[in-house]
């Protein structure tokens, strides 16, 4: 076997990121063969103030731009694939994460573990703070269906594999994710990325892509990558990149023509590049994930995240899922003072009788200032689709200083929810 073949391209594209050499620095120490590692990096940073290790190193080819240049994550991911000069894998990993030992082992491993001739391993990464004690928590995450933008747009969760201990194999998914994705280097001659997309739509897109192409979707059965979600302080390229910035490109409006690119792609439209495979239709990805994009409506069994494909399911299952809408009601004084008073976000989670979540939203500290001024009653209006009833709600603030704060829980009565018929809507 050639030397290339043994190989790992490992992409990282990196925006201002501090974390950027940490994350190099373990991924290179936890590798079982650290030699057979090649880094593709997008540096997007200041070139007046910013210097990177590594430069002088054959085994990194690295794409320095002037984060003002910046046209988003996609892009900068979609110019790293151009540095790929053969290797046997392809490791897409964001630049704000942690290692599992021996992780290049474990990923090839898992990779011969089905029957699969085309085969996509990615999830969302479990969750970790950087700081001086690390602690890197077990248990692989799957990405659960979490709803439809108003966009139409699927978005997903992140959801723990209860039973992971005892897999022999990986888990099928339902989705792909952009943070974390390993997979055969052919992915990048087959597949690509979409310059043109931006950031809701991205993980979405590239799932149907491949799905389309052939490839089979999994969870790795174990750990492999720990992610840095929170990051408050992180400049975001939306931040930089607005209207009234010194920037060549508006967010808004990259984000714009993303998503119109993203709906055509759901409907199963032609679009200009980066469009669906021939492999496998749409269809057959709707019936395997239980998902109708146009209706945008999901199975009850992929919203318990089962494990796909889904099992048949009856010609109108569409018309027993019902759009809700329910009213959560609490004394504030129930919540601690740090909720209001230095809030990142509230998490806001619906359950049914089993206790399954039907609902979640994460509200944003900027929605919660209005919501929240002056008032000792707080009500949310959530409004979801489902084919069982609501029966309780959960309210679990995160503090920017602080994290995550103490939960609170509560039933749901028959006076707080309702089915919205469509007359009532219009």
């Amino acid at each position: 076997m050639n030397a290339v073949n043994h190989l790992i391209f490992v992409s990282i594209a990196a925006y201002r990121d501090p974390q950027l050499v940490p994350t190099l620095e373990d991924c290179i120490g936890k590798a079982q063969h650290p030699e057979r590692l090649r880094f593709g990096i997008c540096w997007q940073h200041d070139p007046h103030q910013d210097t990177l290790p590594f430069r002088s190193d054959d085994c990194f080819r690295i794409l320095a731009v002037d984060w003002r240049d910046s046209k988003g994550a996609c892009w900068a991911r979609s110019e790293i694939m151009k540095l790929w000069r053969g290797e046997a894998w392809f490791l897409q990993v964001d630049s704000h994460c942690r290692f599992a030992w021996g992780w290049d082992v474990k990923l090839i491993d898992e990779m011969t573990q089905t029957e699969s001739p085309k085969l996509i391993l990615s999830t969302y990464a479990s969750p970790f703070t950087p700081g001086g004690d690390e602690i890197l928590i077990e248990g692989p995450l799957q990405m659960a269906f979490q709803g439809f933008t108003e966009d139409g747009i699927p978005h997903m969760k992140p959801m723990a594999i209860p039973d992971w201990r005892s897999l022999t194999r990986p888990r099928r998914a339902r989705f792909l994710s952009a943070g974390f994705l390993f997979a055969p280097g052919s992915f990048i001659e087959e597949i690509g990325y979409d310059p043109e997309l931006y950031f809701l739509g991205e993980e979405a897109a590239m799932t149907l892509r491949a799905f389309t192409s052939g490839y089979d979707l999994y969870h790795p059965r174990e750990t492999i990558v720990w992610h840095d979600y929170g990051r408050p302080a992180a400049p975001k390229h939306w931040g930089d990149h607005s209207q009234q910035s010194e920037t060549t490109s508006a967010w808004h409006e990259l984000d714009s023509r993303s998503k119109s690119k993203v709906r055509r792609l759901l409907a199963g439209q032609p679009v200009e590049s980066f469009g669906l495979g021939s492999a496998r239709t749409l269809e057959e990805y709707e019936a395997y994930a239980g998902l109708s994009l146009k209706l945008r409506k999901a199975q009850e069994y992929t919203v318990r995240c089962g494990e796909p494909p889904n099992p048949e399911f009856t010609p109108d299952w569409e018309g027993q899922i019902f759009p809700w809408m329910v009213r959560i009601t609490f004394d504030r004084t129930l919540l601690p003072n740090t909720a209001f008073d230095d809030p990142e976000f509230w998490y806001v989670a619906v359950k049914n009788e089993d206790r399954t979540e039907i609902y979640r939203q994460d509200i944003p500290s900027s929605q919660l200032a209005t919501l929240t001024t002056g008032q000792s009653k707080i009500v949310l209006v959530c409004e979801f689709e489902s084919g069982t009833i609501p029966a309780s709600w959960t309210i679990w603030p995160v503090s920017k200083s602080l994290g995550w704060l103490r939960k609170l829980e509560g039933e749901l009565g028959e006076e707080d929810y309702t089915i919205v018929l469509e007359d009532e809507a219009e």
